[in-house]
């Protein structure tokens, strides 16, 4: 059974939508995304612009501002709901881990 578009957020995907909880532009969010990963994730142009595309299709971010060939956008409740649903999966996974751990601790 194939997944769900968006169902799981890749990291490029993650990182673009948390820092679209602020008004910005492609240029601000590729180093948004470096400066807040300190570097470990990078996104270049063709992968941002093709997901903001498919983000905005989907309802997740609009646009808010467009200067010449310079566009803005910003996350949507529906995007919103996304990241959070992403970031709850991400703790299951950790507490999956730790659990994990434990056990071997125990033995």
């Amino acid at each position: 059974m194939a997944r769900e578009k968006f169902q799981t957020l890749t990291e490029p995907m993650f990182y673009i939508l948390l820092c679209l909880r602020e008004e910005c532009c492609g240029a601000d969010v590729m180093a948004r995304v470096s400066a807040l990963t300190h570097g470990r994730v990078s996104v270049g142009p063709g992968t941002l612009y093709n997901l903001l595309d498919s983000f905005q299709q989907a309802g997740m971010i609009r646009e808010t501002a467009v200067a010449g060939r310079k566009r803005s956008y910003l996350i949507t409740d529906k995007g919103r709901e996304t990241l959070e649903a992403e970031y709850r999966r991400l703790l299951v996974l950790t507490e999956d881990y730790k659990a994990c751990l434990g056990e071997e601790d125990l033995s």
